[in-house]
């Protein structure tokens, strides 16, 4: 989430409403079952209002489920437009959860269409639909998954380039790394937020890589599963029992295994084996990628294609 001031409306609202279908100067967008309302507040110029609909449209299919569907089947989400000193094109983001699910883009006035799909503000905002609220305890997990979704997502709607995205993560990992040791990750709250951001979107990370790996899943099948038999996007859930919930949907006790160690972690968590099985590597400022052809292909799973969706009934046991 973004700071500075002001608000986007996207609604997931009613499965009958036709794709991208202009009603009362709103936009709805389907999505198999579940609908996205977008609006615009304060925009006179109907041109600048299509323009600043098609790309919040953009960005909320980037988050489209594998089985084609949003998270949800109810939000809020609305933009407005600001004058702001922050020379970002989306100046901030927010996710509300009051009695229904609202997701607030705040853009810039002068910001063109370009600039705004280069920024990771909108895909980072309905990222946060995909997950309950956690509470301060679980906002290392809400933020990381966020943060880890807003790159890999991105590359997979065309918004950024798979290699851009890899950079873009391990930029992330290194203001985590310089950030907040000495807490543990759970107590750490709304403090040293690079660290809270970042250590969780490395727990994101290796969740992914391990269910690839060892469980012929995916971190988006998962929640895919998730969203359709367990989410309520206004529920308070505690982070413990949405890992438990992931973990039946997956059919593991990954989720929970890995979240204890991460929770009580007082430094940032090693990449080192995420990093290798990748194929990645860094080079100074930057990062060197593997031809392996097996890292190569995990690669390319991440930010390109993906697994089946589980079944949408989370299993009763882990294995």
């Amino acid at each position: 989430m973004r700071r500075a001031a002001v608000a986007l409306a996207v609604l997931l609202a009613s499965p009958s409403a036709p794709a991208a279908t202009p009603v009362d100067d709103a936009r709805l967008v389907q999505a198999g079952d579940t609908a996205l309302r977008i609006e615009i507040d304060g925009v006179a110029d109907p041109a600048r209002r299509a323009m600043l609909m098609d790309w919040a449209e953009e960005a909320a299919r980037a988050t489209v489920l594998p089985s084609g569907r949003f998270p949800l089947t109810s939000a809020r989400v609305r933009i407005a437009e600001i004058d702001s000193r922050d020379p970002s094109p989306v100046p901030w983001g927010q996710t509300r959860r009051d009695d229904d699910v609202a997701v607030l883009l705040f853009v810039r006035r002068e910001a063109d269409r370009a600039a705004l799909r280069a920024d990771w503000t909108a895909v980072h905002e309905f990222a946060h639909l995909a997950h309950p609220f956690l509470g301060d305890r679980g906002r290392w997990l809400a933020e990381g998954l966020a943060s880890y979704q807003q790159n890999v997502l991105r590359a997979r709607a065309g918004l950024t380039t798979p290699e851009d995205a890899w950079r873009k993560l391990d930029a992330g990992f290194r203001r985590g790394e310089a950030n907040g040791a000495g807490t543990t990750l759970e107590r750490l709250g709304r403090r040293s937020t690079m660290r809270v951001y970042w250590a969780g979107a490395a727990y994101w990370r290796e969740m992914d890589l391990r269910l690839r790996r060892d469980h012929h899943g995916s971190l988006q099948a998962v929640l895919d599963g998730y969203a359709r038999c367990c989410l309520d996007g206004t529920a308070h859930v505690a982070p413990e029992d949405f890992v438990a919930a992931l973990d039946r949907v997956a059919g593991t006790d990954l989720f929970a295994r890995r979240y204890r160690d991460y929770a009580a972690a007082t430094t940032f968590p090693s990449l080192a084996d995420g990093d290798a099985a990748l194929g990645i590597a860094r080079d100074g400022d930057g990062l060197r990628f593997s031809d392996d052809p097996a890292a190569a292909a995990l690669r390319a799973a991440i930010m390109g294609g993906d697994v089946a969706p589980v079944s949408a009934r989370a299993r009763r046991s882990p294995r």
